[in-house]
């Protein structure tokens, strides 16, 4: 078992349970401390309270009373819990500090970590940065908000093996002490507004993942994005650009032809299976932490050639009857579709369209001037077809399940064409998650074969 170091408390609030607040009482009541846990939400006789119980804490559910704050020297939060309840505006007023899991995955690691964190792309650059660097023959693990608990990766690293974490804002924003060997910082856009109140209290959330980090460290930025450029100009540590509209002196960017770092050329555009313009964004982000790595220019082809994107995430789902086949799941609002049908040049065959929450499709215009034929399933159908044909749209077809429209959409295609499923809505009105709608998709491509 790893010791915790520079924790200098012994009385430990444990607020929200879960994966990570059940592993973070795990770690504190191993190393000695004194804790408390206090859920909400949580029955008396689950699983993981016994087991705490079992070990020594104190578990309190139901309710979050102010006593639980008697006598406790620091609180480890869930990230999900807002910082505007009753409970945490106490803590504040006794001067409480307030951290989460991931802080105390920053005082075990014995290894350089690498922090990822942005709006948009981090499960994506985080995957890609963890398979370079494997295929380059070093061991890496992920963690973080990618579904693997930091501090239990934290334990199981040896001293040869890198931690690639995924970082959201809500765990950023109870850090002190934490700071990776290598921050990367992809983009910031308007989100989480409910949770952080305003977009300064987001952005700087999110800058917390270089705020402790010194000269000896690195920080990977995006260059193109005017809001992130300015926001690290604090930063103490070295600061590694990626652009995709200029060669910075140092860092990573592309031209028409391929993708360089440090002025080597890395890798030929045409070779990369990944699709869009912003995954060529998270690819450059995830050449830039995986060389600092030590990565191999054989380790980012190997990768690069072969990775199809993460599930339900414009993931290519294979050349198919000489159709390439895109699964963008996901993509559960315009901008996501947006971003994925300016990923291709070629003409394009888009199935759309699932639960209706009252919004119309206008800006999604522009953007179809590329799709030749749509099938639209779900709620949503009459709207998405009033759009379409307002748009010019040559071809739009109607189908009650996603078999049907995979049949459809093969009908419309021609060789060489693309073939992409991105809703543009939610999935409840049919499924019950977008990884179920896209999974059906999937199958749906692999009954024509």
């Amino acid at each position: 078992m790893k010791e915790l170091t520079n924790f200098p408390y012994d009385q430990v609030l444990v607020l929200g349970l879960a994966k990570s607040g059940t592993a973070a009482a795990v770690l504190l009541l191993q190393n000695g401390k004194q804790v408390r846990v206090n859920d909400k939400n949580a029955n008396s006789d689950d699983a993981d309270v016994d087991k705490l119980k079992s070990m020594g804490a104190e578990v309190i559910t139901g309710s979050h009373p102010l006593s639980v704050l008697d006598g406790m020297e620091i609180i480890v939060k869930n990230p999900g819990i807002p910082y505007d309840t009753p409970l945490l505006h106490e803590a504040n007023r006794r001067n409480i500090p307030i951290i989460t899991e991931i802080e105390l995955a920053g005082n075990l690691s014995e290894t350089a970590m690498i922090g990822i964190t942005g709006s948009n792309g981090k499960t994506t650059t985080t995957m890609l940065t963890a398979e370079i660097l494997k295929a380059s023959d070093q061991e890496a693990r992920i963690a973080g908000n990618i579904g693997h608990v930091a501090t239990e990766v934290a334990q199981s690293l040896n001293k040869d093996e890198k931690m690639v974490l995924e970082l959201s804002s809500f765990q950023l924003l109870g850090v002190k002490t934490f700071k990776p060997k290598i921050a990367v910082l992809l983009n910031i856009f308007e989100a989480h507004l409910d949770y952080h109140k305003t977009f300064e209290n987001y952005k700087n959330a999110k800058c917390h993942i270089f705020a402790n980090q010194t000269e000896d460290d690195y920080l990977i930025y995006n260059a193109d994005d005017p809001i992130i450029a300015e926001a690290v100009t604090p930063a103490k540590s070295v600061k590694i650009p990626f652009s995709l509209k200029k060669q910075p002196e140092i860092g990573a960017w592309a031209d028409e032809r391929a993708l360089y770092f440090m002025n080597e050329k890395v890798i030929e555009k045409r070779d990369i299976v990944l699709a869009g313009d912003h995954n060529l964004e998270n690819i450059l982000a995830a050449i830039c932490a995986a060389k600092l790595s030590g990565a191999t220019n054989e380790g980012i082809h190997s990768v690069l050639t072969t990775f199809s994107g993460v599930r339900h995430r414009l993931q290519f789902v294979g050349n198919v009857r000489d159709r390439l086949v895109y699964n963008d799941s996901k993509a559960t609002n315009m901008l996501a579709a947006q971003k994925a049908l300016s990923s291709f040049k070629q003409p394009v065959v888009l199935i759309a369209g699932g639960l209706d929450r009252g919004n119309e499709f206008d800006d999604l215009k522009p953007y179809l001037r590329n799709v030749k034929g749509l099938v639209l399933i779900g709620e949503t159908q009459d709207k998405l077809k009033r759009t379409a044909l307002e748009a010019g749209v040559p071809a739009i077809k109607m189908a009650g399940n996603m078999d049907d429209a995979v049949n459809q959409a093969f009908q419309l295609s021609g060789h060489k064409d693309v073939i992409l499923l991105s809703p543009a809505c939610a999935s409840w009105d049919q499924y019950r998650t977008f990884e179920e709608r896209g999974d059906m998709f999937i199958q749906a491509v692999h009954t024509l074969l």
